[in-house]
This record gives C-alpha cells, structure tokens and sequence, in this order.
C-alpha cells in the first residue's frame, strides 16, 4: 500500500514538474526599451527630454522620461533622435506609380500591379507611416484585399491597411476611360453605378470581396472659370445618403473624393466620413463638417507634383492657379475649425515621399503641432483605430519611428526616419 501511495505521489511530482517545464518552454513576447534624446507627446503638443518606451510584444507598456527596464530586456538607444507614433497617411493609392495613371489601367495587368501594391506599402512603411488608408486601387479591383491580408499575415512588411477595391463612379464620370476609341472599350478605373440602387450593390459586391469602406468620386472634372474652382457632381445628396447608410449598416463609411460645389455640401449632408481634396468649400459646408466631425483631406502634394510636372505649360499654369486657389481656401478653412487630416495621394509621385505633405500643410497655415495631431490623432480616428495607434501610450499598438530633429519646430524632420517599428518589430534601426 505504501510503495503504491509513493509511486502516485512520486508520479504527480513528475507530472507538476512536466508541466512547469512546458510553461517556462513557452514563447514569451520580446521585451525592448527604446531611448532617445526626445518623445513626442502629441496629445500635449510638447516634447518630452529624454525619452523612453517599453515595449512588450506588439504594445506600449509604458512611457516616459525613464521607464523600467526588465531583466532580459533589449535596450536600444536611438541616440539624438525624437520618438514619435508612426505616421499615418489617410490618401494613398499603393496600386499606382509615377507616369500616366490612366494607361496603367490597361497596359499593365493586375498581377503585376499587385507586386507594384506590395513595394509602395513596403516604401511608405520604410519612410515611417505604419497606418494607410488606400483610396481605390484604380481599376485593380479587390487586388487591394490580398495586400492588406499579406500585410497582416506578416508575409510583407507595410502599414496597417483601410482598403476600398475600386473606387465608386458614374457613367461618363471623373474617373471613366474618356477620350479613347470607344471600339476598344476600354476600361475604367473604378466601378460603375448610375443610381442609389446600383451603388447599394455595387458596395455590398465590394465588402464582400474585402473592402474596409468605400470610396466614391463625387465630382469631376474640374475646371477654373473667373478665378473659381467649377466642378460638377456626380451624385445627388439621397444617392449619397443611400450609400451612407448602406455602410453604417455593416459599421462602415464613405468617404468622397470632392473638390467644389456643390458636390462637397452634399456629401457634408449626407454625413461622409471624409471630404478628400476639398479645394473649395462654402460656409455651409464648413459648418456642416465642423457640426457633423467630418475630415478634409487637403491633399496638398499631389497638386504641387502635377503643377510642377505638367505635360504642357498651359497644363502647368493651370494646375498651379489651382493649387493658389486651394492654398487660399485652406485659409478660410481652417479659421472655420474644418477637422483636417493628412492624407497626401501619393501613387502618381513616388511612394515614400510623401511627408512632403506635411511641410505644405504648414506652409499654407497650419503649425507643426497642429498638422501632427491632424495626422496621428484625426487620422487614427478617421482609420477607425482611435485608441489603438496614433498616441505613445501605455495599452497603444507599437507603432513608433524617431526621426532626426524636433518636428514641432522643424516639420521638415519627418523627412529623415531613422527608425521604424510597427507592432513591435523593428523594421528599420
């Protein structure tokens, strides 16, 4: 009875031992300390001297000017840097590059595009933006969804990823194939719908093939008459309305490619969750997008990039009145309290430029500090990661880069990351 007694006991000894070895076996989350001679508190629009971050796995545990730094852990001193969350870029387009947009359509097929997708995620990632918002892949359909999920998977480095698929458009519309043989049907860089029916299905076809939220251009083409920006819509405020809602009922957005009226006043009407380009916009519409919280997107380099790199002179000439003209409503905007995010539409210039976007942002009115938390506060709001990214908080996904100078006195300085880490894996040191 007693060797058996012993034997049970001897053998749940083994057992508790088993088991504890297992557990100490298990994977544990890798510890990092990241010292630099500055943090950025965006929140407080102040920067703190020194700065540390630990970081355990994939989250902030903790911040400040010294914070614990746990036995084992890696420590890595970024030297005469500033620590800042990773950027966010709330306009991009991943599935275009420098060169006529229009012909990329057709003269290059989608796989190839999609391996093109892949390198500007990888770009924009190494230039310090951890959060996109990819605003149609511009006649490549759905081909966004296996990016973003490639991304996720990490099977590619890039940013976290809002994809759209194609963008949403009229017959005849902004972004038709117009000007070619119309025997060659060529196609166009976003998906038709004529009327609120058609949109419903049409975005109900895009969710179902991944998209995050849905982009519809609502007016174009743009043309300048007596020094005003002259746009037409392309969509009624019920048509908008129906999509609106339509995507509220799966916990969705729109957000709405416009630059004039009155085609911004509708879809401040109809409640979009953003107003990109937003060249000019009345007072009601101002007073609709502070009321209702809805973002404008200013989009200031891709003007300054097609001024400077027009085909023809007259183009140039005209894309640079155009560019005064939105440099001169800014003004008025931001004086109305309009929420602004930045997203730069990047994709016809080069992917990982685009914090350019950021230093005409200041030049044309806004301060360094205000521009940070249009972009890392409003953006991960405007993304749907409020909470989550865009803050170096305790809880906060790892989302951090340091870069060379203080940005609140230089904007310029988020030209030069030194250093990327998105969800906890460095990237870039």
């Amino acid at each position: 009875m007693h060797n058996r007694w012993g034997s049970l006991i001897l053998l749940s000894a083994i057992c508790l031992v088993a088991t504890a070895i297992g557990q100490s076996s298990d994977p544990q989350p890798d510890v990092i300390v990241l010292h630099a001679a500055r943090l950025l508190d965006v929140k407080a629009g102040k920067i703190v001297s020194p700065g540390e971050i630990l970081v355990r796995g994939d989250r902030i545990v903790e911040v400040g000017v010294s914070v614990a730094h746990p036995v084992g852990a890696e420590v890595v001193d970024i030297g005469d840097r500033t620590l800042m969350p990773g950027l966010i870029d709330a306009h991009v387009h991943l599935f275009l590059h420098p060169g006529a947009e229009d012909l990329q359509t057709f003269q290059e097929s989608v796989p190839e595009r999609t391996i093109t997708a892949t390198l500007a995620a990888r770009d924009d990632l190494m230039a310090g933006f951890t959060a996109e918002r990819d605003m149609g892949t511009e006649g490549a359909g759905s081909a966004d969804t296996a990016v973003r999920n490639a991304i996720n998977a990490g099977k590619t480095p890039g940013p976290r990823l809002r994809i759209s698929g194609n963008a949403i458009n009229i017959l005849g519309g902004h972004e038709d194939a117009i000007g070619y043989n119309p025997a060659q049907r060529v196609l166009p860089n976003a998906d038709y719908a004529n009327n609120s029916d058609e949109l419903v299905a049409v975005m109900r076809q895009q969710y179902k093939e991944g998209a995050d939220f849905t982009k519809i251009y609502e007016t174009g083409a743009d043309s300048i008459k007596d020094a005003r920006l002259s746009t037409p819509y392309q969509y009624t405020e019920a048509q908008l309305e129906a999509a609106i809602k339509e995507a509220a009922r799966l916990g969705r957005h729109v957000a709405v490619h416009a630059t004039g009226e009155p085609g911004t006043l509708f879809a401040a009407q109809a409640g979009a969750v953003s107003i990109d380009h937003a060249d000019q916009l009345s007072d009601e519409t101002m007073r609709l997008m502070k009321q209702k919280d809805i973002f404008a997107v200013p989009t200031f380099a891709i003007f300054e990039y097609f001024a400077d790199h027009a085909a023809t002179p007259a183009v140039g000439q005209r894309m640079h009145q155009m560019l005064n003209i939105k440099a001169q409503e800014f003004k008025k905007q931001i004086a109305a309290g309009v929420p602004m995010a930045v997203g730069s539409d990047v994709g016809p210039f080069p992917h990982g430029t685009q914090a350019r976007e950021f230093v005409l942002m200041v030049k044309y009115g806004m301060s360094p500090t205000a521009v940070l938390q249009a972009d890392l506060l409003n953006g991960a709001k405007l993304l749907g990661w409020e909470g989550q990214i865009g803050s170096l908080e305790p809880g906060y996904l790892a989302d951090i880069i340091a870069v060379k100078g203080d940005p609140l006195q230089d904007i310029e300085a988020l030209n030069g990351v030194a250093f990327v880490m998105k969800g906890g894996i460095t990237y870039k040191k």
